[in-house]
């Protein structure tokens, strides 16, 4: 069962899966960093996407759409393919590690979207609440809820994500299929900046 259906998740849990993603990165580039592993939930199945940022900059994003291993063998693997594996970008270097930022992006299970045709599907879409798959034979991509912070518009955001699976903008063919997802996401800064209120609250 993927871990977003058995428990609402919180600040905490970023607390717990961030730490992880860094040190993996860290050990693999020869720098040993401990994480806190113990926390049962983490061997629960889940599905992540892990982003590294430069300065509001991506660095590298790879992740799962289905949850097939634990969360924490995912939040593993997933960082160190973002940071090594990603085919868009160099491998990172310890340096860049220093002023990466690290986010996490917990995923729903899939839904199947049913819809007439284009037009109906595109009114079916959220922005920033849906990450959507689209699928077309061989072709396939995904959008994070997140990049509709770049792509507000439904139109703009379908087109991109079928250039990204390698069609034309403008494709549309009667066996294409998208299935929706949400995501729970916690990145670094926000973490802190959480924790640092609340030892503040803690401290008045």
């Amino acid at each position: 069962m993927n871990i977003l259906g058995t428990k609402p998740l919180n600040t905490e849990h970023g607390s717990v899966l961030l730490p992880i993603a860094r040190a993996s990165i860290s050990s693999a580039l020869g720098r040993v960093q401990q994480a806190d592993e113990q926390a049962l939930w983490l061997q629960q199945q889940g599905a992540c996407f892990v982003t590294l940022t430069q300065e509001g900059e991506l660095r590298g994003c790879i992740g799962t759409l289905e949850a097939h291993r634990t969360l924490l063998q995912d939040i593993k693997a997933n960082a160190l393919a973002a940071a090594f594996r990603d085919p868009r970008f160099a491998p990172l270097s310890a340096a860049e590690l220093d002023r990466s930022e690290v986010e996490i992006s917990l995923l729903s299970a899939m839904e199947p979207m049913q819809f007439s045709g284009e037009r109906d599907a595109l009114t079916q879409l959220q922005p920033g609440v849906h990450g959507v798959v689209f699928e077309f034979g061989r072709h396939r991509s995904t959008f994070l809820p997140q990049v509709w912070e770049q792509l507000p518009n439904v139109v703009e955001f379908m087109a991109h994500l079928k250039y990204k699976a390698g069609l034309p903008a403008d494709f549309w063919a009667e066996e294409v299929r998208l299935s929706s997802y949400t995501v729970t996401k916690w990145k670094e800064s926000d973490v802190l900046l959480k924790a640092a209120s609340s030892v503040e609250k803690l401290e008045v």
